[in-house]
């Protein structure tokens, strides 16, 4: 969450009419994230949080959008959209498309232990399944399609060793067709600072802007790859298996996804290096902006190549 479009409190004031939540009393801009800009909006009814959205259209809004609604209503944890007077989820607001949602209490944790692991493992579990009667669509725009473009983009920006490192990886995932594994609404993006906790418990989930139809298999890696790592980008075994035990207890894992796990954390790792190189190399003006640190995502990369035989043993 950041701020590359500004809006004033005049601005805002006068947007708000179209709704039944009270006057402005405060707006204060987020400078996390990279994707949108954010502020919190507080009003005589209470406090919520104001999107504007930088890069989705108002074609594709409506899948996230209603995808909370729905999450909310079958009680996960996440932000639920706030209707307009005329019952409209999306608006617009200097020129670009505009929600406002519920703010969660909580905060999200920078060094996540075991019992932390356990209640997000359950909780994605929860959205996957409440996902299930979800009835839009979505096709995973950052996919494998996806990385094979985009790595040839970033080639001139990378030293020898870590272009090839990145070519490897490309067309060993082209080897593996994993259609065939458990699918639905997934996350896509469950790292800790979409995570919020109070005190113990945790809160809310929250960024559903890149959600779409995939395997949970892969919804589930890229969580163990932020929430199961040290700084250097090794798997914490205690805190996977705290994850991936609290996850199998609401939606049981089958076969095939033991069989997956490793090339499913590989795919993970390069979803977010390339992103994280893209967003680097290619960056969008803004205020507040901060792109994430690429060589993260390398090392962890690296070691879940390293290590693929080991991580087919750590299971449930």
């Amino acid at each position: 969450m950041s701020v590359f479009t500004t809006v004033t409190p005049d601005e805002a004031s006068t947007w708000l009419g179209q709704y039944a939540i009270g006057t402005l009393v405060e707006l204060n801009g987020i400078s996390s994230g990279i994707e949108n800009t954010n502020y919190f909006l507080t009003t005589t009814h209470g406090r919520y949080v104001l999107t504007l959205f930088e890069k989705l259209t108002h074609d594709e809004l409506p899948y996230f959008l209603n995808l909370m609604d729905h999450l909310a209503r079958h009680g996960v944890p996440c932000p639920q959209p706030v209707a307009t007077i005329a019952d409209s989820l999306l608006t617009s607001l200097n020129g670009k498309p505009a929600s406002i949602v519920s703010c969660l209490s909580g905060k999200s944790l920078e060094t996540p232990g075991i019992a932390h692991c356990a209640q997000v493992g359950e909780t994605l579990a929860d959205i996957h399944l409440a996902g299930k009667t979800f009835p839009f669509q979505r096709d995973n725009p950052r996919g494998a399609a996806w990385w094979k473009v985009t790595a040839q983009q970033l080639m001139p920006f990378l030293d020898a060793d870590s272009a090839q490192v990145l070519l490897d990886e490309v067309r060993f995932q082209a080897l593996h067709r994993l259609q065939d594994l458990p699918r639905g609404v997934v996350h896509a993006d469950l790292f800790r600072d979409n995570v919020l906790f109070d005190g113990e418990r945790l809160s809310g989930v929250i960024d559903f802007y890149f959600s779409c139809q995939d395997v949970w298999l892969y919804d589930v890696a890229i969580s163990v790859n932020d929430w199961c790592v040290s700084d250097e980008g090794g798997l914490d075994e205690e805190r996977m298996l705290a994850l991936l035990s609290a996850y199998h207890a609401v939606r049981p894992f089958t076969p095939i996804e033991r069989g997956a796990w490793p090339v499913m954390l590989r795919a993970a790792a390069l979803r977010f290096w390339v992103s994280r190189l893209y967003d680097l190399h290619f960056p969008r003006p803004g205020e507040l902006t901060h792109a994430k640190d690429p060589v993260h995502f390398e090392r962890i990369l690296r070691q879940r190549v390293t290590a693929q035989s080991q991580l087919q043993r750590v299971w449930v």
